[in-house]
Protein backbone atom coordinates (compact mmCIF):
# COMPACT_ATOMS: atom_id res chain seq x y z
CA UNK A 1 0.00 0.00 0.00
CA UNK A 2 1.19 4.10 -0.78
CA UNK A 3 1.31 5.85 2.59
CA UNK A 4 0.70 9.14 2.17
CA UNK A 5 2.07 11.59 4.90
CA UNK A 6 -0.76 13.16 5.95
CA UNK A 7 0.53 15.31 8.39
CA UNK A 8 3.97 16.87 6.04
CA UNK A 9 0.85 17.18 3.28
CA UNK A 10 -1.37 19.76 5.39
CA UNK A 11 1.36 21.51 6.48
CA UNK A 12 3.25 22.30 3.19
CA UNK A 13 0.68 22.26 0.85
CA UNK A 14 -2.57 22.69 3.11
CA UNK A 15 -4.87 21.07 0.02
CA UNK A 16 -3.97 17.54 0.16
CA UNK A 17 -6.36 17.00 3.21
CA UNK A 18 -9.75 17.73 1.61
CA UNK A 19 -12.67 16.53 -0.01
CA UNK A 20 -16.36 15.87 -0.08
CA UNK A 21 -15.87 12.43 0.03
CA UNK A 22 -12.64 9.52 -0.32
CA UNK A 23 -14.05 6.42 -1.27
CA UNK A 24 -12.14 3.88 -2.07
CA UNK A 25 -8.75 5.32 -1.59
CA UNK A 26 -6.07 2.56 -1.36
CA UNK A 27 -4.18 4.98 1.48
CA UNK A 28 -2.94 4.49 4.78
CA UNK A 29 -2.83 7.43 6.70
CA UNK A 30 0.38 8.56 8.78
CA UNK A 31 -1.43 7.00 11.99
CA UNK A 32 -2.11 4.01 10.71
CA UNK A 33 -6.18 4.67 10.04
CA UNK A 34 -6.52 2.70 6.16
CA UNK A 35 -9.35 4.42 4.20
CA UNK A 36 -11.93 2.25 2.81
CA UNK A 37 -9.90 -0.59 4.03
CA UNK A 38 -12.80 -2.88 4.63
CA UNK A 39 -13.18 -5.79 7.08
CA UNK A 40 -9.63 -6.17 8.19
CA UNK A 41 -8.47 -3.17 8.43
CA UNK A 42 -11.94 -0.61 9.38
CA UNK A 43 -11.74 3.13 9.54
CA UNK A 44 -12.14 4.11 13.09
CA UNK A 45 -15.02 6.51 12.67
CA UNK A 46 -15.94 6.98 16.25
CA UNK A 47 -12.41 8.16 16.83
CA UNK A 48 -12.62 10.07 13.59
CA UNK A 49 -15.72 11.95 14.66
CA UNK A 50 -14.17 12.62 18.08
CA UNK A 51 -11.33 14.39 16.11
CA UNK A 52 -13.59 16.44 14.49
CA UNK A 53 -14.95 17.60 17.43
CA UNK A 54 -11.45 18.42 19.07
CA UNK A 55 -10.91 20.28 16.09
CA UNK A 56 -13.47 23.43 17.69
CA UNK A 57 -10.74 23.49 20.01
CA UNK A 58 -8.85 25.36 17.12
CA UNK A 59 -11.27 28.61 17.85
CA UNK A 60 -10.46 28.79 21.52
CA UNK A 61 -6.67 29.96 20.62
CA UNK A 62 -5.57 33.43 20.51
CA UNK A 63 -4.36 32.90 17.20
CA UNK A 64 -5.67 31.32 14.06
CA UNK A 65 -9.48 31.87 13.43
CA UNK A 66 -10.01 33.65 16.50
CA UNK A 67 -7.13 36.30 15.36
CA UNK A 68 -8.22 36.76 11.89
CA UNK A 69 -11.82 37.22 12.91
CA UNK A 70 -11.11 39.69 16.03
CA UNK A 71 -7.92 41.03 15.19
CA UNK A 72 -8.18 42.58 11.86
CA UNK A 73 -11.09 44.64 13.18
CA UNK A 74 -11.53 47.69 15.59
CA UNK A 75 -12.62 45.27 18.43
CA UNK A 76 -9.10 43.75 19.19
CA UNK A 77 -5.35 44.68 18.99
CA UNK A 78 -2.16 43.39 19.82
CA UNK A 79 0.52 46.01 20.61
CA UNK A 80 4.22 45.29 20.53
CA UNK A 81 4.82 45.98 23.87
CA UNK A 82 9.08 46.78 24.25
CA UNK A 83 10.31 43.21 23.50
CA UNK A 84 7.50 41.47 23.91
CA UNK A 85 4.27 40.60 21.59
CA UNK A 86 6.28 41.43 18.56
CA UNK A 87 5.98 37.83 16.53
CA UNK A 88 7.72 39.76 13.14
CA UNK A 89 4.53 42.21 13.52
CA UNK A 90 2.56 39.61 12.80
CA UNK A 91 -0.28 40.87 15.35
CA UNK A 92 0.24 44.59 14.24
CA UNK A 93 -0.25 43.14 10.48
CA UNK A 94 -3.55 42.18 10.83
CA UNK A 95 -4.89 45.10 13.25
CA UNK A 96 -3.43 47.60 10.17
CA UNK A 97 -4.27 45.51 7.50
CA UNK A 98 -1.12 44.60 5.95
CA UNK A 99 -0.63 41.17 6.37
CA UNK A 100 0.58 38.57 3.28
CA UNK A 101 0.09 35.57 1.64
CA UNK A 102 3.23 34.14 4.05
CA UNK A 103 1.34 35.37 7.57
CA UNK A 104 1.58 32.35 10.12
CA UNK A 105 -2.26 32.51 11.16
CA UNK A 106 -3.49 32.57 7.65
CA UNK A 107 -1.78 29.62 6.97
CA UNK A 108 -2.47 28.03 10.48
CA UNK A 109 -6.16 28.87 10.19
CA UNK A 110 -6.17 27.83 6.43
CA UNK A 111 -4.64 24.07 7.55
CA UNK A 112 -6.60 23.90 10.94
CA UNK A 113 -10.23 24.24 8.79
CA UNK A 114 -9.31 21.99 6.08
CA UNK A 115 -7.79 19.54 8.23
CA UNK A 116 -11.03 18.81 10.35
CA UNK A 117 -12.49 18.75 6.69
CA UNK A 118 -10.46 15.81 6.35
CA UNK A 119 -11.18 14.20 8.86
CA UNK A 120 -15.36 14.76 8.68
CA UNK A 121 -14.95 13.36 5.35
CA UNK A 122 -13.26 10.24 6.28
CA UNK A 123 -16.57 9.88 8.84
CA UNK A 124 -19.06 11.10 5.84
CA UNK A 125 -18.04 8.16 3.62
CA UNK A 126 -17.18 5.25 6.03
CA UNK A 127 -19.24 6.19 9.53
CA UNK A 128 -22.64 5.03 10.78
CA UNK A 129 -25.94 6.95 9.90
CA UNK A 130 -25.65 9.03 13.45
CA UNK A 131 -21.80 9.25 12.57
CA UNK A 132 -22.52 10.98 9.26
CA UNK A 133 -25.02 13.39 10.37
CA UNK A 134 -22.76 15.12 12.95
CA UNK A 135 -20.02 14.82 10.50
CA UNK A 136 -21.98 16.63 8.03
CA UNK A 137 -22.84 18.97 10.31
CA UNK A 138 -19.39 19.76 11.25
CA UNK A 139 -17.77 19.53 7.88
CA UNK A 140 -20.48 22.49 7.19
CA UNK A 141 -19.66 24.59 10.30
CA UNK A 142 -15.69 24.11 9.09
CA UNK A 143 -16.46 25.18 5.34
CA UNK A 144 -18.49 28.04 6.55
CA UNK A 145 -14.99 29.66 7.96
CA UNK A 146 -13.46 28.81 4.51
CA UNK A 147 -15.84 30.65 3.06
CA UNK A 148 -16.23 33.39 4.63
CA UNK A 149 -12.34 34.14 5.43
CA UNK A 150 -10.81 32.98 2.27
CA UNK A 151 -13.88 32.76 -0.74
CA UNK A 152 -12.32 29.79 -2.72
CA UNK A 153 -13.20 26.30 -0.95
CA UNK A 154 -10.93 22.84 -2.39
CA UNK A 155 -12.80 19.73 -3.01
CA UNK A 156 -12.01 16.67 -3.57
CA UNK A 157 -15.05 14.32 -5.93
CA UNK A 158 -16.18 10.91 -4.64
CA UNK A 159 -13.00 7.96 -5.86
CA UNK A 160 -10.77 10.51 -6.31
CA UNK A 161 -7.07 10.04 -5.97
CA UNK A 162 -4.93 12.08 -3.36
CA UNK A 163 -2.13 12.13 -6.20
CA UNK A 164 -4.87 14.28 -7.72
CA UNK A 165 -5.03 18.63 -6.74
CA UNK A 166 -8.56 18.98 -5.10
CA UNK A 167 -10.74 20.98 -7.17
CA UNK A 168 -12.12 23.67 -5.83
CA UNK A 169 -15.34 25.72 -5.82
CA UNK A 170 -15.85 29.41 -6.15
CA UNK A 171 -17.61 31.14 -3.38
CA UNK A 172 -21.04 31.04 -4.45
CA UNK A 173 -20.81 27.00 -5.32
CA UNK A 174 -19.11 26.77 -1.88
CA UNK A 175 -22.33 28.74 -0.09
CA UNK A 176 -24.68 26.94 -2.16
CA UNK A 177 -23.28 22.96 -1.00
CA UNK A 178 -22.96 24.22 2.65
CA UNK A 179 -26.65 25.62 2.81
CA UNK A 180 -27.73 22.26 0.63
CA UNK A 181 -25.79 19.96 3.44
CA UNK A 182 -27.41 21.36 6.18
CA UNK A 183 -31.01 21.52 4.82
CA UNK A 184 -30.10 17.71 3.94
CA UNK A 185 -29.19 16.98 7.60
CA UNK A 186 -31.13 19.26 9.60
CA UNK A 187 -33.98 17.04 10.56
CA UNK A 188 -31.97 14.02 11.30
CA UNK A 189 -29.83 16.11 13.74
CA UNK A 190 -31.24 15.70 17.53
CA UNK A 191 -32.68 18.35 19.88
CA UNK A 192 -30.10 20.14 21.74
CA UNK A 193 -29.21 18.07 25.21
CA UNK A 194 -30.14 20.46 28.26
CA UNK A 195 -26.68 21.41 29.53
CA UNK A 196 -24.48 19.89 26.81
CA UNK A 197 -24.35 22.06 23.73
CA UNK A 198 -21.27 20.54 22.31
CA UNK A 199 -22.84 17.74 19.83
CA UNK A 200 -24.35 18.61 16.48
CA UNK A 201 -28.25 19.28 17.07
CA UNK A 202 -30.95 21.10 15.08
CA UNK A 203 -30.26 24.31 17.10
CA UNK A 204 -26.70 24.83 15.92
CA UNK A 205 -27.71 23.96 12.67
CA UNK A 206 -30.53 26.44 12.55
CA UNK A 207 -27.76 28.73 13.68
CA UNK A 208 -25.93 28.44 11.15
CA UNK A 209 -28.36 28.36 7.99
CA UNK A 210 -29.41 31.85 9.39
CA UNK A 211 -26.04 32.62 9.72
CA UNK A 212 -25.08 31.46 5.82
CA UNK A 213 -28.31 33.11 4.34
CA UNK A 214 -27.62 36.69 6.40
CA UNK A 215 -24.57 36.77 4.49
CA UNK A 216 -25.44 35.27 1.06
CA UNK A 217 -25.44 39.14 -0.33
CA UNK A 218 -21.65 38.87 0.60
CA UNK A 219 -20.75 35.59 -0.12
CA UNK A 220 -22.58 35.94 -3.64
CA UNK A 221 -21.34 39.34 -4.14
CA UNK A 222 -19.57 40.02 -7.72
CA UNK A 223 -16.92 41.56 -5.80
CA UNK A 224 -16.17 40.29 -2.40
CA UNK A 225 -15.60 44.15 -1.34
CA UNK A 226 -19.42 44.81 -2.40
CA UNK A 227 -21.41 46.31 -3.31
CA UNK A 228 -23.48 43.51 -1.58
CA UNK A 229 -27.64 42.79 -2.19
CA UNK A 230 -29.41 41.23 0.06
CA UNK A 231 -32.43 39.28 -0.96
CA UNK A 232 -35.52 39.83 0.69
CA UNK A 233 -36.40 36.18 0.18
CA UNK A 234 -32.83 35.26 1.71
CA UNK A 235 -33.72 37.41 4.81
CA UNK A 236 -37.09 35.86 5.46
CA UNK A 237 -34.92 32.25 5.22
CA UNK A 238 -32.96 33.46 8.12
CA UNK A 239 -36.29 34.57 10.07
CA UNK A 240 -37.62 31.09 9.25
CA UNK A 241 -34.21 29.40 10.59
CA UNK A 242 -34.18 31.50 13.73
CA UNK A 243 -37.79 30.63 14.70
CA UNK A 244 -37.04 27.27 14.92
CA UNK A 245 -34.45 27.17 17.37
CA UNK A 246 -36.22 26.37 20.55
CA UNK A 247 -34.11 28.25 23.73
CA UNK A 248 -34.31 31.00 25.49
CA UNK A 249 -32.26 34.04 26.75
CA UNK A 250 -29.73 33.57 29.40
CA UNK A 251 -31.46 35.24 32.90
CA UNK A 252 -27.81 37.01 33.53
CA UNK A 253 -25.58 37.51 30.48
CA UNK A 254 -22.37 35.89 32.55
CA UNK A 255 -23.83 32.67 32.42
CA UNK A 256 -22.87 32.39 29.19
CA UNK A 257 -19.31 32.57 30.24
CA UNK A 258 -19.01 30.96 33.73
CA UNK A 259 -17.22 28.09 34.35
CA UNK A 260 -20.40 25.93 34.45
CA UNK A 261 -21.50 27.63 31.19
CA UNK A 262 -22.87 24.39 30.03
CA UNK A 263 -25.90 24.94 31.83
CA UNK A 264 -27.04 28.24 30.16
CA UNK A 265 -29.87 28.07 28.01
CA UNK A 266 -28.69 30.07 25.63
CA UNK A 267 -25.19 28.24 24.39
CA UNK A 268 -26.67 26.54 21.15
CA UNK A 269 -23.40 24.99 20.13
CA UNK A 270 -20.03 24.70 21.81
CA UNK A 271 -16.43 23.41 22.52
CA UNK A 272 -16.56 21.44 25.35
CA UNK A 273 -13.79 21.81 28.13
CA UNK A 274 -13.20 19.19 31.11
CA UNK A 275 -11.91 20.57 34.62
CA UNK A 276 -8.79 19.49 35.54
CA UNK A 277 -8.64 17.13 31.66
CA UNK A 278 -8.52 17.37 27.87
CA UNK A 279 -9.26 21.10 27.40
CA UNK A 280 -8.33 24.00 24.88
CA UNK A 281 -6.77 27.28 25.01
CA UNK A 282 -9.67 28.93 26.65
CA UNK A 283 -7.74 30.29 29.21
CA UNK A 284 -5.99 32.60 26.70
CA UNK A 285 -9.61 34.58 27.37
CA UNK A 286 -8.47 35.75 30.64
CA UNK A 287 -4.77 35.62 29.91
CA UNK A 288 -3.75 37.24 27.07
CA UNK A 289 -4.26 41.06 28.32
CA UNK A 290 -3.84 40.49 31.78
CA UNK A 291 -0.55 41.66 33.63
CA UNK A 292 1.86 39.49 35.36
CA UNK A 293 0.72 40.32 38.29
CA UNK A 294 -2.96 40.06 38.35
CA UNK A 295 -4.77 37.08 39.63
CA UNK A 296 -5.06 34.90 37.33
CA UNK A 297 -1.83 35.92 36.53
CA UNK A 298 -1.57 37.40 32.82
CA UNK A 299 0.60 37.10 29.30
CA UNK A 300 0.07 41.58 29.53
CA UNK A 301 -0.48 41.77 25.41
CA UNK A 302 -3.66 42.12 23.74
CA UNK A 303 -6.20 45.02 24.66
CA UNK A 304 -9.57 46.62 22.72
CA UNK A 305 -8.72 50.46 21.65
CA UNK A 306 -10.81 53.93 23.18
CA UNK A 307 -12.54 53.91 19.81
CA UNK A 308 -14.37 50.90 20.55
CA UNK A 309 -14.57 50.77 24.12
CA UNK A 310 -16.15 53.75 23.93
CA UNK A 311 -19.30 52.28 22.59
CA UNK A 312 -20.30 51.24 25.55
CA UNK A 313 -21.73 53.20 28.38
CA UNK A 314 -18.92 52.22 31.45
CA UNK A 315 -22.49 51.00 33.58
CA UNK A 316 -23.57 48.37 30.53
CA UNK A 317 -23.44 45.15 32.81
CA UNK A 318 -21.71 42.96 30.01
CA UNK A 319 -18.35 44.75 30.48
CA UNK A 320 -18.41 44.71 33.98
CA UNK A 321 -19.07 41.59 36.89
CA UNK A 322 -18.36 42.83 39.66
CA UNK A 323 -20.13 39.97 41.67
CA UNK A 324 -18.24 40.07 45.28
CA UNK A 325 -17.17 36.46 44.72
CA UNK A 326 -15.31 37.45 41.52
CA UNK A 327 -14.06 40.53 43.53
CA UNK A 328 -12.74 38.02 46.42
CA UNK A 329 -11.32 35.67 43.89
CA UNK A 330 -9.71 37.71 41.78
CA UNK A 331 -9.77 41.71 43.32
CA UNK A 332 -11.09 43.00 39.47
CA UNK A 333 -14.59 43.11 38.17
CA UNK A 334 -14.47 40.66 34.65
CA UNK A 335 -15.05 42.15 31.15
CA UNK A 336 -13.47 45.15 30.41
CA UNK A 337 -10.51 46.04 32.56
CA UNK A 338 -9.69 49.96 33.28
CA UNK A 339 -8.01 52.37 35.74
CA UNK A 340 -6.24 50.74 38.52
CA UNK A 341 -5.68 47.08 38.98
CA UNK A 342 -6.01 45.43 43.06
CA UNK A 343 -5.18 42.28 44.55
CA UNK A 344 -7.58 39.26 44.97
CA UNK A 345 -9.93 41.06 47.67
CA UNK A 346 -10.03 44.40 45.52
CA UNK A 347 -8.59 46.35 48.31
CA UNK A 348 -4.60 46.31 47.78
CA UNK A 349 -4.01 48.29 44.88
CA UNK A 350 -1.15 46.54 42.41
CA UNK A 351 2.05 47.72 40.93
CA UNK A 352 3.45 46.67 37.59
CA UNK A 353 6.93 45.70 37.54
CA UNK A 354 8.97 48.83 38.07
CA UNK A 355 6.84 49.57 41.25
CA UNK A 356 4.47 51.86 39.21
CA UNK A 357 0.76 51.93 40.39
CA UNK A 358 -1.07 49.75 38.06
CA UNK A 359 -3.64 51.90 35.83
CA UNK A 360 -5.07 50.70 32.68
CA UNK A 361 -5.65 53.68 30.42
CA UNK A 362 -7.47 53.80 27.34
CA UNK A 363 -4.60 55.77 25.44
CA UNK A 364 -2.76 53.02 23.47
CA UNK A 365 -0.46 52.94 20.15
CA UNK A 366 0.74 50.16 18.21
CA UNK A 367 4.05 50.12 19.25
CA UNK A 368 4.12 50.97 23.26
CA UNK A 369 7.21 52.00 25.42
CA UNK A 370 8.23 54.23 28.51
CA UNK A 371 6.14 54.65 31.58
CA UNK A 372 2.73 53.16 29.67
CA UNK A 373 4.69 50.32 28.30
CA UNK A 374 2.75 47.54 31.01
CA UNK A 375 -0.70 49.65 31.26
CA UNK A 376 -1.35 50.69 27.95
CA UNK A 377 -5.06 49.75 26.62
CA UNK A 378 -8.03 48.51 27.65
CA UNK A 379 -8.22 44.74 28.76
CA UNK A 380 -10.35 42.12 28.42
CA UNK A 381 -11.30 39.41 29.67
CA UNK A 382 -14.46 37.40 28.42
CA UNK A 383 -14.78 34.13 30.23
CA UNK A 384 -14.82 34.33 33.96
CA UNK A 385 -11.77 32.37 35.17
CA UNK A 386 -12.23 28.92 36.46
CA UNK A 387 -10.48 29.60 39.64
CA UNK A 388 -10.55 26.03 41.27
CA UNK A 389 -8.61 24.90 37.87
CA UNK A 390 -7.07 28.31 35.96
CA UNK A 391 -4.77 25.80 33.77
CA UNK A 392 -7.25 23.33 32.35
CA UNK A 393 -10.56 25.17 33.20
CA UNK A 394 -14.23 23.77 32.92
CA UNK A 395 -15.79 26.52 30.97
CA UNK A 396 -16.87 25.60 27.47
CA UNK A 397 -16.14 27.65 24.40
CA UNK A 398 -19.14 28.70 22.98
CA UNK A 399 -19.78 28.97 19.30
CA UNK A 400 -23.20 29.62 19.06
CA UNK A 401 -25.59 31.79 20.97
CA UNK A 402 -29.42 32.67 20.66
CA UNK A 403 -29.10 36.36 21.61
CA UNK A 404 -26.59 36.47 18.22
CA UNK A 405 -29.49 34.34 16.05
CA UNK A 406 -32.16 36.97 17.64
CA UNK A 407 -30.17 40.16 16.11
CA UNK A 408 -30.10 38.16 12.84
CA UNK A 409 -33.28 37.81 12.75
CA UNK A 410 -33.78 41.75 13.98
CA UNK A 411 -31.30 42.67 10.94
CA UNK A 412 -32.76 40.22 8.09
CA UNK A 413 -36.40 41.94 8.89
CA UNK A 414 -34.48 45.58 8.47
CA UNK A 415 -32.93 44.27 4.94
CA UNK A 416 -36.23 43.35 3.82
CA UNK A 417 -37.29 40.09 5.57
CA UNK A 418 -41.07 39.03 6.33
CA UNK A 419 -41.68 39.48 10.46
CA UNK A 420 -41.72 41.67 12.63
CA UNK A 421 -38.82 42.51 15.34
CA UNK A 422 -41.00 42.91 17.90
CA UNK A 423 -39.55 43.33 21.12
CA UNK A 424 -35.91 41.69 20.37
CA UNK A 425 -33.96 44.83 20.91
CA UNK A 426 -35.40 45.22 24.41
CA UNK A 427 -35.56 41.50 25.59
CA UNK A 428 -31.25 42.14 24.25
CA UNK A 429 -31.18 44.79 26.37
CA UNK A 430 -32.99 43.95 29.95
CA UNK A 431 -30.10 42.15 31.51
CA UNK A 432 -27.10 44.86 30.45
CA UNK A 433 -29.26 47.65 32.72
CA UNK A 434 -28.82 50.01 29.91
CA UNK A 435 -31.47 51.40 27.25
CA UNK A 436 -32.43 49.14 23.91
CA UNK A 437 -30.36 50.53 20.84
CA UNK A 438 -32.72 50.99 18.44
CA UNK A 439 -34.38 48.81 15.54
CA UNK A 440 -32.99 50.13 13.01
CA UNK A 441 -29.60 48.17 11.07
CA UNK A 442 -27.41 51.37 12.65
CA UNK A 443 -28.96 50.50 16.08
CA UNK A 444 -28.46 46.41 15.15
CA UNK A 445 -24.84 47.23 14.20
CA UNK A 446 -23.90 48.57 17.32
CA UNK A 447 -25.83 46.12 19.47
CA UNK A 448 -24.02 43.45 17.78
CA UNK A 449 -20.87 44.94 18.90
CA UNK A 450 -21.84 45.31 21.95
CA UNK A 451 -23.82 41.99 22.68
CA UNK A 452 -20.76 39.86 20.79
CA UNK A 453 -17.22 41.23 21.68
CA UNK A 454 -14.46 39.44 21.18
CA UNK A 455 -16.90 36.20 20.25
CA UNK A 456 -15.22 36.16 16.74
CA UNK A 457 -17.93 37.31 14.83
CA UNK A 458 -16.75 40.99 14.74
CA UNK A 459 -14.93 40.99 10.79
CA UNK A 460 -17.91 38.97 9.86
CA UNK A 461 -20.25 42.05 10.98
CA UNK A 462 -18.37 44.76 9.87
CA UNK A 463 -17.70 43.23 6.43
CA UNK A 464 -21.81 42.98 5.87
CA UNK A 465 -22.46 46.62 7.07
CA UNK A 466 -20.03 47.64 4.53
CA UNK A 467 -17.39 48.95 7.70
CA UNK A 468 -14.44 46.71 7.56
CA UNK A 469 -12.18 48.69 5.15
CA UNK A 470 -12.63 52.20 6.82
CA UNK A 471 -10.30 54.19 8.90
CA UNK A 472 -10.49 53.54 12.51
CA UNK A 473 -8.43 54.96 15.92
CA UNK A 474 -5.34 52.78 14.83
CA UNK A 475 -5.75 52.26 11.34
CA UNK A 476 -6.36 55.89 10.16
CA UNK A 477 -6.70 55.19 6.52
CA UNK A 478 -8.83 53.04 4.23
CA UNK A 479 -8.11 49.51 2.86
CA UNK A 480 -7.54 48.35 -0.24
CA UNK A 481 -10.34 46.31 -1.14
CA UNK A 482 -8.44 42.93 -1.32
CA UNK A 483 -8.22 42.46 2.40
CA UNK A 484 -12.12 41.94 2.55
CA UNK A 485 -10.42 38.63 1.99
CA UNK A 486 -7.79 36.87 3.35
CA UNK A 487 -4.74 35.24 1.01
CA UNK A 488 -4.39 31.73 -0.19
CA UNK A 489 -1.56 30.84 1.74
CA UNK A 490 1.47 30.84 -0.38
CA UNK A 491 2.09 26.69 0.31
CA UNK A 492 -1.45 25.94 -0.69
CA UNK A 493 -1.06 27.09 -4.19
CA UNK A 494 1.02 24.32 -5.11
CA UNK A 495 -2.47 23.22 -5.68
CA UNK A 496 -2.78 24.23 -9.76
CA UNK A 497 -6.77 24.64 -9.27
CA UNK A 498 -6.26 27.49 -6.33
CA UNK A 499 -6.00 30.80 -7.70
CA UNK A 500 -4.43 33.41 -5.64
CA UNK A 501 -7.04 36.04 -4.12
CA UNK A 502 -7.36 39.21 -5.95
CA UNK A 503 -4.84 42.08 -5.13
CA UNK A 504 -2.79 39.72 -3.06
Amino acid sequence: MKRINIIKSILFAGTVVLGVSCTNLDEEVLDGVVIGGGATAPVNTASLLTKSYEGLRSFQDIGGMYALDEMSTDALVGPTRGGDWDDNAKWRQLHTHTWAPDHNEVKGAWNSLLSNVYNCNLVVENGTATEVTQARFLRAFYYYNVIDLFGQVPYREVGSSLEEDPKVWTRQEATAFVISELEAVVGSLPARTAGDASIANKDAAHFLLAKLYLNKGVFNAADPAGPYVFDAADMTKVVSHVDAISSSLAADYWDNFKPNNNTSPEILFSSKNLRGGAGGGIQSRWRAGMHYNQTPDGWNGFATVAEYYNKFDPNDKRIKNADPAIIAAFGNPVGFQIGQMYKPGGVTPLQDRNGNPLVYTAALTLITSGATLETAGVRGQKYIPDAANLGTPENDYELMRYSDALLMKAEAIARGGAGSIGTIMTDIAVRTGKPASPATLDGIYLERSKELWWEGWRRNDMIRFGKFLAARELKPYVSDNRYVLFPIPADALFNANLKQNPGY
